[in-house]
């Protein structure tokens, strides 16, 4: 057919020939969006359903020696929890996440649970890119292997190719160093927790080692303070620390909790000589209980319980008489453990009364990274310090957009302000004024 026909064709004055029109086909474009939306609907819920087996397959096998009297495994799976529906960029995705009966017990004697660092119970969002990435790196795989694995959830590299992968690992370390450099001077950590991150991501000769301070700010909330790669969480390399955010202008913070181990008090007398230590009960309860016989750790883990969680000082201190009667006789080191350091454990009661949760432990460290640290795989070649430390920023980082703010955040400027506070409740003034002039 010729122009001028297509053209005759077209006059709709033409009787008896049909009217031919240019659409947009709407329609069609809708269609076309509708499947193109749930392709990648479909390839979102793989990858987080992958993604979430591979973190309970990684958490089961790094367990797979704990076994009670009889041999058998104490972590194994249970089934898959009901299903829930997660908002994505994509769109919302149902999810039904695998689960974990973990028959372990702590050392406060409450049973372990295994709680996904991808996607939380009460998550209703999915996880970033800026999560899982790190996640993956941390739990040993190469950055390498990060497209091969994302194309076998996708059926294709999904856009996150090596190079795009290399991109966003140099883009992370140069986050990384900014927030290393940025100045403190607008901004006041009351309480500070600290301590050291170990990775099996193969560096030469030495696992990475992170050194991590989060604090809380006057308004309650939390917040990353330094993530800084230490050797062997030596005294000197907390130092460094230390030095180089008194440097960018923090101020000494008021209570500073950590593992009794650390190199960190050293350091902590050294650059901030006014700050008080808080030892972390988890850290001291399993170094206690290690020292005692299996048949005395639950009777000991009872005591120890009660000293932590006692209502104020003076039962604390009698709690702690009662461990030592105990266990004295038979185990000294072990009573020497709690002994030797009742000031440094009982420092949380001369704070808020709201606030002694958050100062007993290094939780909002250690739950963050509780899924990736100290497990059996490695890289398979020298991974990089830079590369790992970024990782792990990354990792912290998105883990802060989801902490709550400390109970009772109105208290804290109290305490900065150099309030005091007796069996967790506010002196008044008055009373104060009174006492200092007897």
């Amino acid at each position: 057919m010729n122009r001028n026909e297509l053209c005759r064709r077209c006059d709709a004055g033409e009787e008896g020939t049909p009217m031919l029109r240019v659409v947009t086909d709407d329609e069609a474009r809708a269609e076309m969006r509708s499947a193109l939306d749930e392709i990648v609907l479909d390839g979102a819920q793989r990858m987080l359903a992958a993604a979430l087996e591979a973190e309970v397959d990684a958490y089961i096998a790094g367990l797979a020696g704990e076994r009670d009297g009889r041999g058998r495994r104490l972590v194994v799976r249970n089934g898959h929890a009901s299903p829930r529906t997660i908002t994505t960029a994509a769109g919302r995705i149902e999810v039904s996440a695998p689960r974990v009966n973990d028959k372990r017990v702590d050392d406060a004697g409450e049973r372990c649970r295994f709680r996904s660092s991808i996607l939380p119970p009460w998550a209703r969002k999915s996880p970033k890119v800026a999560e899982v990435l790190p996640l993956m790196y941390l739990h040993g795989m190469s950055s390498g292997d990060f497209a091969p694995a994302l194309a076998g959830f996708f059926g294709s590299a999904a856009g996150l190719s090596a190079s795009v992968i290399t991109r966003l690992t140099t883009q992370w370390q140069a986050e990384q160093r900014a927030f290393a450099e940025r100045r403190l001077d607008d901004r006041d950590y009351v309480y500070v927790w600290a301590d050291g991150v170990h990775f099996n991501v193969r560096l030469e000769e030495e696992r990475l080692c992170c050194l991590v301070i989060v604090g809380v700010r006057v308004d309650g909330t939390k917040e990353l303070v330094a993530i800084a790669d230490g050797y062997r969480e030596s005294t000197e390399s907390w130092a460094d620390v230390l030095r180089d955010l008194k440097r960018r202008g923090m101020r000494a913070p008021v209570l500073a909790v950590g593992d009794g181990a650390l190199g960190f008090w050293g350091a902590l007398r050294e650059v901030f000589p006014d700050a008080r230590g808080q030892r972390c009960w988890v850290h001291k309860v399993a170094n206690v209980i290690n020292a005692l016989p299996k048949s005395a750790q639950p009777t000991a883990r009872r005591m120890l319980a009660e000293i932590r969680d006692a209502e104020d000082r003076d039962h604390a201190l009698r709690a702690v008489d009662a461990f030592a009667h105990e266990f004295g006789a038979r185990w000294p080191k072990a009573v020497a453990k709690i002994v030797d350091d009742v000031e440094p454990l009982l420092a949380f009661f001369d704070f808020p009364a709201e606030h002694w949760l958050h100062l007993k432990t290094t939780n909002p460290i250690e739950s963050t990274f509780s899924t990736v640290r100290l497990r059996t795989r490695v890289t398979k070649g020298p991974g990089s310090r830079a590369a790992g430390l970024a990782m792990a920023f990354k990792l912290i980082e998105a883990a802060q957009d989801r902490w709550r703010a400390v109970n009772g955040p109105h208290l804290v400027a109290l305490v900065r302000a150099g309030a005091r506070f007796e069996k967790g409740v506010i002196v008044e003034r008055e009373q104060q004024d009174q006492e200092a002039a007897a």
